[in-house]
């Protein structure tokens, strides 16, 4: 069995201005901190003498590969991607962007931003727009109701607040 995996299907290319600026911080900091560190720690090993059985060296390349493999794909990504920073013009339907508040039967609510597949995070409520979740709300109006599987049942849930970042 080879190591061969099918590629992974790409994401939406719709990004909030919060997660292009996240991502852009992101490379700053792994080209301009995290790299040079790194790197003088990997030729401070290497004076040490033997390079094979050196724990420092051989981890600091390893960390090396990983920060470029990281910083070529967040590059080749921001070149790819849109930044959204409008606001939509009818605000009472969910839209990319949208901080929507969904409640149940039982009264419990549940908030959700849709966002990029690149920034989702789902403690923070934070879900992709790919996501089944964000599918089933994009398009819907305040007061629409929405089936949701939780837990391995469906749930209706009410949308009873949309809104909108400035």
């Amino acid at each position: 069995m080879g190591r061969w995996r099918p590629p992974r299907p790409r994401g939406s290319r719709y990004i909030t201005p919060e997660g292009a600026r996240r991502m852009r911080a992101e490379v700053k900091f792994l080209w301009e901190e995290e790299r040079p560190r790194v790197t003088q720690a990997v030729s401070d090993a290497a004076k040490l003498g033997d390079r094979s059985e050196n724990a420092d060296y051989i981890y600091g390349k390893k960390r090396l590969r990983e920060i470029d493999s990281r910083v070529r794909f967040l590059t080749k990504r921001l070149e790819e991607i849109t930044v959204v920073d409008r606001l939509p013009e009818d605000r009472d339907k969910v839209f990319f962007g949208a901080w929507v508040t969904l409640e149940d039967d039982d009264e419990n609510t549940r908030c959700y931003r849709i966002v990029g597949p690149d920034e989702f995070n789902v403690k923070e409520g934070l879900i992709s727009m790919d996501s089944p979740v964000a599918r089933a709300l994009l398009g819907r109006r305040l007061d629409d109701e929405v089936e949701l599987m939780v837990d391995e049942e469906w749930v209706t849930f009410y949308i009873v607040e949309i809104r909108y970042q400035e």
